[in-house]
């Protein structure tokens, strides 16, 4: 069941698909593909799958620990993988949420954001540093949840997550787009339009965002990236330029409270005051 064993395939042949549909598209419908930016993506996405490799290994690892105090054993059946794949999102929704909420997190985060496209290759822009995970997962073991069911699941929801990536799927009947992460949801959560900046955090199921007040429904047309973009290629840059920021911002701040205001507040309220968090 883990998705890695077919990702890899779906992802070059929709990348393909997509590219030669948008070719084809009225000029202006569609943001499209840009060469350079689409190539940073893809990079980024496989020097990923390497860097995951140490924080999978940790979330295992702790998960295997915490799974000797479980309070139940909920098997491999399929109560235990609702359990995980429900619990994994729900999850994943408040990593999500941390990491856009907190400057230290948005340090990683935010080269998923650093596209001013909106495509499948974009999906692939993943940060190299997702280190909050480790925090946050493991904790499913304690209710019964095995080691490995745990992984398997973020593979599936990760899986999930790809093909909201795309400008070209409008938007789907009332029923999916209440319940589920969608195309005209996700485009939302990557727009840099002020209405639009941190809401949608949602995995697989939007309810998450309806239930904690963070939805927003796509109305004006999306501006893709950040509110001040980067304007580079250069992957050690799309993957460090925040934490440089960060380290900038500290050094040249005497007081302790100050540094500590910089590194953990939100980078709304820090961008806000004049600093660049939102980059």
């Amino acid at each position: 069941m883990d998705a890695s064993w077919i990702a890899a395939p779906i992802y070059l042949i929709a990348l393909f698909f997509e590219a030669r549909r948008l070719r084809g598209a009225r000029r202006g419908a569609f943001r499209g593909y840009e060469r350079r930016d689409a190539w940073t993506s893809v990079l980024c996405g496989a020097f990923a799958t390497v860097a995951w490799i140490p924080l999978n290994l940790v979330i295992f690892v702790l998960a295997s620990w915490l799974w000797r105090y479980r309070l139940f054993d909920l098997g491999t059946g399929p109560l235990a993988w609702a359990v995980i794949l429900l619990g994994w999102d729900f999850s994943f929704y408040w990593q999500h949420r941390f990491e856009h909420e907190v400057r230290l997190f948005w340090g990683g985060h935010v080269t998923h954001h650093s596209s001013q496209y909106f495509n499948f290759a974009t999906a692939l822009r993943q940060s190299w540093t997702p280190w909050t995970g480790p925090l946050i997962y493991p904790w499913w073991a304690l209710l019964g949840i095995r080691p490995e069911m745990i992984l398997i699941a973020g593979g599936w929801n990760l899986f999930y997550q790809f093909w909201v990536h795309t400008e070209t799927v409008d938007r789907l009947p009332a029923w999916v787009e209440s319940w589920l992460n969608t195309p005209s949801h996700h485009r939302v959560h990557h727009g840099a339009n002020p209405q639009y900046l941190d809401k949608n955090y949602a995995g697989v199921l939007i309810v998450w965002d309806r239930l904690f007040g963070t939805f927003e429904p796509e109305g004006e047309r999306v501006v893709y990236g950040l509110t001040k973009n980067i304007e580079s290629y250069n992957l050690l840059w799309v993957q460090l330029h925040e934490y440089l920021a960060i380290a900038r911002d500290v050094i040249h701040t005497p007081r302790l409270r100050e540094r500590l205001w910089l590194t953990f507040a939100s980078p709304a309220a820090i961008s806000a005051r004049g600093n660049d968090a939102r980059q």
